[in-house]
C-alpha cells in the first residue's frame, strides 16, 4: 500500500486536535483531546508540555482508530500550535519550564521595558510591537528565574516541542518556523534570521534561540516509542508545520492578496493577505507575519481571548438553562441576540479581559458601558458579539491605511464562532464586506496537513492545492441600514476605548512606578 494520507495536528489553547486527510483534501477522521490550563495565581497561565505531547499521541491514535486506517498508509504529519507563548528546553531537548501561555500576563513589565529600550526597532524588524509574546517572556525568565534561564539551551513553541519529543531531537536540533518570527522580539523577519543587534540590546545570547526553518521542512522522523503511542509505523517523517493562526489562514484559502480571514476561536483574529512586508509603525496595532505560502504576508491583529469571553458569559453570567436542559447553548444565546432590533439601546462591551494586545495596552480590562435596567442577557451577549466585530473594524481601517492599494475581497470565517449567523452578519456590517463560511475546513489541522504534503513533495503547488482543498459555504451580507448603523457605533466604541485608556494612564501616573522584580523564586 502506497503511503499517501496526511496527518495534521493543532496544539490549541482548548486542546489538541488531529485530522487525517487524503491527498485530495477529504477528511477521513478527526479527534480531540482537551487541554489542562493551570492558573495558579493571578495572571499566571501555564500548561504541562509533556501533557501536550501525550495529547498529540492520543489524538493521532484515536484518529487512526476512527478512520480504520493502516499505519503504513500515512505518508507524513505536521504540527501547528499556539504562537505567542513559549517554553525552555535543556540540552537533551526536554522541557525545563512549563509552557508559558500566550494568556499568561506576568511578563507585562518586560513589555514596557522592551518598548522603552527598542520598541520602534523591534516593530520595524519583526513586524510586531512587544506584547504578550516571546521577547518579554524570554526576558521574564532571564530576570525572574535566573537559574532556570541559565540551564535553558533553546526556547521553542508547543508545536516544535512536540515534534522534538516525537522524533527524539535534542536542543541542538530545536527549531522555529518563520511564521512565528513576528512574535519573537529578536528577529529580522524580512530576512528570516535572528538579529544580533536586538539580542545584544537585551543581553540575550542568540545561542538560546532555535534554528529558523521553512514550514515545509522535514525536521525528523517518528521514533519507535512515539510511533507505538500514535498508532503509526516508526520513521514517519514529521514536517515543521507552522503557527496555528497561519495554518488556519492557509486552511481558509488565504493564498492570494486581498483575501481576509476571521478566526473565531479562543482568540478572535482578523487578517488580510498581502504580498509585501509592512510594519505598522504609525498605529502600532497590526502584526505582519509570514504566511505559510512563500512570498505572502498576513497583516493581522487579535483580541486576546475574544472567544473565551463568550464561554465565560455562558458559564458565569447568562443564568440557568431552560428546564430539562443541562446547559445553556450558544444556539439559544445567538437566537436571543438575533431577535433584538439593531438600535443604539444595546450597551457597548470591551472584550479585553486579559489586557488589550493590539495595540499593546496590558492594563486595559473588560467592561460593559451604557447599561440600563431594561437590558437582558440577550443585550449583554450581543454587545459581546459586537465588540469583536468593532475591534475588527478598527483593524480593517489600519490595514487600509497600511496597504492603500490593497483591495479587500471578502472575509473567510473559521473556528467555533463561524456557526453564528447573527455574528457573521454583524461582522459583515461593520467590515462592509461579505463574510464567507468555510464549508469544509478543520482549521489549523488542515493547514498543517497541507504543509506535510508540500514538505514531502506530494503536491506540485501548495497554493493551488490549498485552493482545491478549501470549500466555501454560505456568504453573509448586511443590508445598507445595518451597515449604516454600525459606522457611528464604531466611532463610539473607539471613543470608549480612548476614555478607558486615558483613565488607566492617569491611575498609573498617580501610583509609584513599579519595577520588575529580580528576586529568584523559592
Amino acid at each position: 500500500m502506497r503511503a499517501t494520507t496526511l496527518i495534521g495536528i493543532d496544539i490549541g489553547t482548548q486542546g489538541v486536535k488531529a485530522a487525517l486527510f487524503t491527498p485530495d483534501g477529504r477528511c477521513l477522521a478527526d479527534a480531540f483531546v482537551k487541554s489542562k490550563l493551570r492558573r495558579r495565581a493571578p495572571g499566571r497561565v501555564e500548561e504541562d508540555p509533556e501533557f501536550q505531547v501525550r495529547s498529540v499521541c492520543r489524538a493521532v491514535n484515536r484518529c487512526m482508530a476512527a478512520a480504520r486506517c493502516a499505519p503504513r498508509s500515512v505518508a507524513g504529519m505536521a504540527i501547528a500550535g499556539q504562537m505567542a507563548g513559549l517554553l525552555g528546553v535543556g540540552e537533551d531537548g526536554r522541557h525545563l519550564t512549563p509552557y508559558d501561555s500566550w494568556l499568561d500576563t506576568r511578563c507585562a513589565p518586560y513589555i514596557a521595558r522592551m518598548e522603552q529600550c527598542a520598541g520602534a526597532e523591534i516593530l520595524r524588524k519583526t513586524g510586531c510591537p512587544p506584547s504578550f509574546n516571546h521577547g518579554p517572556k524570554i526576558l521574564w525568565w532571564m530576570h525572574e528565574r535566573k537559574s532556570v534561564f541559565n540551564a535553558i539551551r533553546a526556547f521553542v513553541q508547543p508545536g516544535a516541542y512536540a515534534a522534538m519529543r516525537l522524533c527524539g531531537l535534542d536542543a541542538a536540533r530545536a527549531f522555529i518556523d518563520r511564521t512565528y518570527l513576528h512574535f519573537s522580539g529578536f528577529a529580522d523577519n524580512r530576512r528570516s534570521r535572528w538579529d544580533p543587534a536586538l539580542c545584544n540590546r537585551f543581553g540575550l545570547d542568540p545561542a538560546k534561540l532555535p534554528a529558523i526553518v521553512a514550514p515545509n521542512t522535514v525536521v525528523g522522523r517518528l521514533t519507535a516509542a512515539a510511533a507505538r503511542r500514535c498508532g503509526l509505523r516508526p520513521g514517519v517523517p514529521l514536517v515543521a508545520g507552522c503557527g496555528d493562526t497561519a495554518a488556519s489562514f492557509l486552511a481558509c484559502g488565504a493564498t492570494a492578496e486581498g483575501v481576509c480571514v476571521d478566526v473565531a476561536g479562543t482568540a478572535s483574529v482578523f487578517a488580510a493577505t498581502a504580498a509585501r512586508f509592512r510594519p505598522d509603525t504609525r498605529r502600532r496595532m497590526l502584526a505582519c507575519g509570514q504566511a505559510a505560502v512563500p512570498g505572502l504576508w498576513h497583516a493581522y491583529a487579535y483580541v486576546n481571548g475574544g472567544g473565551m469571553n463568550l464561554e465565560w458569559f455562558r458559564r458565569e453570567i447568562a443564568g440557568r438553562p431552560a428546564p430539562g436542559r443541562r446547559t445553556l447553548t450558544f444556539d439559544r444565546l445567538n437566537r436571543e441576540a438575533a431577535a433584538l432590533p439593531f438600535d443604539a439601546d444595546t450597551p457597548l462591551f470591551v472584550p479585553h479581559f486579559a489586557g488589550r494586545v493590539c495595540p499593546s495596552q496590558p492594563g486595559l480590562r473588560g467592561a460593559w458601558a451604557g447599561l440600563r435596567w431594561t437590558h437582558t442577557r440577550a443585550h449583554l451577549y450581543r454587545a459581546m458579539l459586537e465588540a469583536v466585530a468593532l475591534e475588527y473594524g478598527i483593524y480593517r481601517n489600519a490595514i487600509a491605511e497600511l496597504y492603500p492599494d490593497l483591495r479587500l475581497r471578502d472575509v473567510r470565517v473559521t473556528g467555533g464562532g463561524e456557526k453564528s449567523a447573527v455574528w457573521n452578519r454583524i461582522k459583515a456590517a461593520v467590515l462592509n464586506m461579505p463574510v464567507v463560511q468555510v464549508r469544509q475546513s478543520l482549521g489549523a489541522p488542515m493547514g498543517a496537513a497541507l504543509l506535510a504534503g508540500d514538505g514531502l513533495g506530494l503536491f506540485k503547488d501548495l497554493r493551488r492545492t490549498a485552493d482545491r482543498w478549501v470549500r466555501t459555504g454560505e456568504r453573509h451580507r448586511a443590508g445598507r441600514k445595518m451597515t449604516a448603523f454600525y459606522q457611528p457605533r464604531l466611532r463610539q466604541y473607539e471613543e470608549l476605548l480612548t476614555v478607558l485608556a486615558t483613565q488607566l494612564a492617569r491611575e498609573r501616573a498617580s501610583d509609584s512606578p513599579s519595577r520588575p522584580s529580580r528576586r529568584e523564586a523559592p
